[in-house]
């Protein structure tokens, strides 16, 4: 008697049954996309806090914005450094276990800043553990479940993933800045430790590290074997940050998303609810603005991934930062005690523009560095990360001195005019380049 048949294409997997009638159900990658669109989103509340803490630590422990700053920027370089090595982590332990001691490292960084009583003690817990953590979960992650899972949709894909870090944001900006108001930045710390820890079973029982492990090929791609771990996970990773560094597009790139990390991560993300402050604003609304800002990020990151399917990428990425930058040259004028019209403009503008730069920047890694693309993505990810790192100490150095973030606005909208040029200096030439045009052909 014949046994069961499952047949799998690149769409759906359907099961033959003798006697029965084909039943579809949904492609596996799907149900992998969504349990790291899921996890992203709890990695997002330790992303939230940073930026709602600077004034009640500056408060409670009378410690400078800059050292408050300091701490913040040793996550994010950390966070931006620990990426392409957790892309080659995941080559060598599979992604459930790498991405589960992450999230336990967050956790228990998170946990332990509820005792602490110096500003080292910041550094340590929220720069080192969360920073290391959270930069096990980088953007590198969704990258590697993109390039494993998926051969078609990738540019979509991408988009929604990239943009579960502003549902996250979404989510947890306004109740972890309720909280802070009502309950204190302990309270917020626990919060953000119980959501890490959430997430954990999610990825242990529902994440797969390779469609070989369910007998699928990757959705709209042709069925391989799972590859043996790669060995020496960190000296692949160095070597191909030395490949990558001895070719201009990948300076290029490096340099424009430092300054998209400036822009973003370490300017307004850690910068603009004590900014808005410093106007006579309320925590809470400054917060729930930048809430919505998660909102239009999620439609502008998943409309930029349909786009990067479709037109040039260096193309778009000129737009973005270009407009990005004309738009934070006028923020000094918007800031005010109450939220109006124009302010909400901006705050739509900048959400639809916060992190479309993800899915074209991927793709030109992806077109020049082939399957060494996720960790040329974690080194230039770690290029957008010193930069956040920079600006998120800086623009606290700068409220210290000057007593005001406007020249901090003003220097990062002519970074990013700069950024649109360096992204139109990528040659489309080369080998990556010549692969796709083959390819197509």
């Amino acid at each position: 008697m014949l046994g069961d048949v499952t047949q799998t294409t690149g769409t759906v997997t359907t099961d033959v049954i003798p006697g029965r009638s084909r039943r579809p159900r949904v492609h596996r990658a799907w149900i992998v996309a969504a349990v790291t669109f899921v996890t992203i989103i709890g990695g997002a509340a330790f992303n939230s806090l940073p930026g709602l803490l600077i004034d009640p630590l500056h408060t409670w422990f009378g410690w400078s914005r800059g050292e408050i700053g300091l701490a913040v920027s040793i996550d994010m370089a950390l966070y931006g450094l620990t990426a392409p090595f957790a892309a080659a982590l995941m080559d060598r332990f599979g992604i459930r276990r790498v991405v589960v001691v992450a999230l336990s490292a967050v956790a228990a960084g998170a946990l332990a800043s509820v005792w602490m009583t110096a500003s080292w003690q910041l550094m340590l817990y929220w720069g080192l553990l969360v920073g290391l953590g959270s930069g096990a979960m980088a953007m590198s992650f969704s990258v590697t479940v993109t390039n494993r899972w998926f051969t078609a949709r990738r540019g979509l894909v991408t988009g929604i993933l990239t943009a579960a870090g502003a549902s996250g944001q979404l989510v947890f900006l306004p109740l972890c800045a309720w909280i802070v108001d009502r309950h204190g930045w302990r309270a917020a710390s626990v919060t953000v430790a119980l959501a890490a820890l959430a997430v954990v079973p999610l990825v242990w029982f529902l994440m797969r590290d390779h469609p070989a492990d369910v007998g699928l090929a990757p959705y709209g791609g042709e069925h391989t074997e799972k590859p043996a771990p790669a060995k020496g996970a960190a000296a692949r990773t160095v070597r191909v940050l030395f490949d990558a560094a001895r070719t201009g597009p990948f300076w290029l790139l490096a340099g424009s998303f430092a300054i998209c990390g400036a822009s973003t991560n370490g300017l307004i993300r850690t910068h603009f609810v004590p900014s808005a402050h410093d106007h006579g604003m309320a925590t809470t609304a400054a917060a729930s603005l930048l809430a919505v800002i998660g909102v239009f990020d999620i439609v502008g990151t998943v409309f930029s991934g349909w786009l990067t399917d479709r037109y040039d990428a260096r193309r778009l990425l000129a737009v973005y930062y270009a407009l990005r930058g004309v738009s934070l040259l006028f923020l000094p004028m918007l800031m005010a005690p109450a939220v109006h019209p124009p302010m909400i403009l901006f705050i739509v503008f900048y959400g639809l523009d916060w992190v479309a730069t993800v899915p074209p920047t991927m793709a030109l890694c992806r077109e020049r560095y082939g399957e060494d693309s996720a960790i040329v993505f974690g080194w230039v990810l770690a290029s957008h990360q010193v930069g956040a790192a920079l600006v998120a100490f800086l623009g606290g150095v700068a409220r210290d001195v000057f007593g005001s973030y406007d020249v901090v606005w003003y220097a990062s909208g002519a970074l990013c005019a700069m950024a649109a040029l360096m992204v139109l200096a990528v040659r489309r030439t080369g080998a990556g380049h010549r692969g796709v045009l083959e390819k197509a052909a």
